[in-house]
């Protein structure tokens, strides 16, 4: 579960990983592009780009009080897809099922609840849609093999129009384990970027890694494996002591700016830090 705290922190350095379009033997360069805030309350959990370029934010004051009252206690890392928004809800422990809220570009919200596979966590991080529109990615917390993926709700025909039950379609199997990953978007249609908030250097190299799950085509709705391999540790720099949490994560393709959030420590929580990286 991610927790609900903010951050202050200092900037971070140009910093060395594979990017959009590039292969995976040829990497371009991610160059740090400035540091903004949020509050944690609002917007803590994590971020989307709308068309025009303005930012997204989610956290616990930003989930409505019907879904409050239903059990739905915790919102995760949004995505916008063709102007419709797409946010990952889930519920206590003990639920049995978790929930995709899609607000058209109108405002109205249809909601989606799958009920959970056998084998399946309650936990439900993220949204991420792929650029195509028609498949949803999500992910569970602790140690993972797999990410998951739906039909995405009333951008595929494939689901209801009006809101209803949502079935899994084939996962996205990785080659390498992975550990409390808090949100993941597309950068290309073959390649997801996914912030890791895994502090133990078991896994990978960097405590809290930013990832890249390379695909060897396009999301079809059939499983497919994705490789998996870490970019850079997330900062965690600030003038607080304690721990730092990795969050969301958002590619806005028409500024091919990549942000991800990181929550500071401490006495620092009154806002949520905001890298940004362009490629250099």
């Amino acid at each position: 579960m991610k927790r609900q705290i903010a951050a202050l922190t200092a900037l971070v350095g140009a910093l060395v990983c594979a990017a959009p379009g590039a292969s995976a033997s040829e990497p371009a360069h991610w160059v740090a592009a400035g540091t903004s805030y949020t509050d944690t309350l609002g917007g803590g959990q994590g971020l989307a780009s709308r068309a025009d370029g303005s930012l997204l934010h989610r956290g616990l004051l930003d989930i409505p009080l019907d879904l409050r009252t239903k059990g739905w206690n915790h919102v995760g890392d949004p995505d916008i897809a063709r102007g419709y928004v797409f946010d990952a809800y889930q519920g206590a422990d003990t639920a049995t099922s978790k929930m995709y809220a899609v607000t058209t570009p109108e405002g109205k919200r249809y909601d989606y609840v799958h009920p959970l596979d056998p084998g399946e966590k309650v936990n439900n991080s993220f949204a991420a849609v792929s650029p195509d529109g028609q498949w949803l990615v999500s992910g569970e917390w602790g140690d993972q093999d797999r990410l998951q993926v739906f039909p995405a709700p009333l951008l595929n025909p494939a689901t209801p129009r009006t809101g209803g039950t949502l079935a899994q379609a084939g996962r996205i199997g990785l080659d390498k384990p992975v550990r409390n990953v808090q949100g993941c978007d597309f950068v290309s249609a073959t390649r997801l970027v996914c912030a890791s908030d895994d502090a133990s250097g078991q896994l990978f190299p960097q405590s809290r890694p930013l990832l890249q799950v390379d695909l060897p085509h396009p999301l079809d709705g059939k499983p497919v494996t994705g490789r998996v391999s870490s970019l850079f540790a997330l900062p965690q720099r600030s003038v607080c002591k304690g721990t730092f949490e990795a969050e969301g994560v958002d590619y806005d393709p028409a500024a091919g700016t990549l942000r991800a959030e990181v929550v500071q420590p401490g006495v620092c929580a009154v806002a949520t830090t905001v890298y940004a990286y362009r490629v250099g």
